[in-house]
């Protein structure tokens, strides 16, 4: 099977995706957190990218997310996080 480089912008230099979704899921066990990730522009339904990592903590996972709208160039206003906590009361004060 022959592979090629994954474009990420068009020509024009500007990037393909305009949108950004994360789902932050905590693992079972401790295990960390699932990070799916899904970059689309949805004037052009053709041009989406998803993606999923395993981080260590909540913080990394965020970073991972940061590090994704920066190097897309997406304002803050196009990203959508969504997190599923396991144990909702843990790390909750009462």
């Amino acid at each position: 099977m022959r592979s090629s480089p994954f474009l990420v912008e068009a020509s024009s230099g500007e990037s393909r995706y305009t949108h950004l979704f994360a789902r932050i899921s905590e693992e079972e066990e401790d295990e960390g957190y699932t990070v799916q990730v899904s970059l689309y522009n949805p004037a052009k339904q053709q041009n989406r990218a998803q993606g999923e990592e395993i981080a260590d903590t909540l913080e990394t996972a965020s970073m991972l997310i940061a590090a994704l709208a920066a190097e897309f160039s997406i304002p803050q206003a196009r990203i959508k996080i969504e997190i599923l906590m396991q144990k909702v009361a843990d790390g909750t004060r009462h």
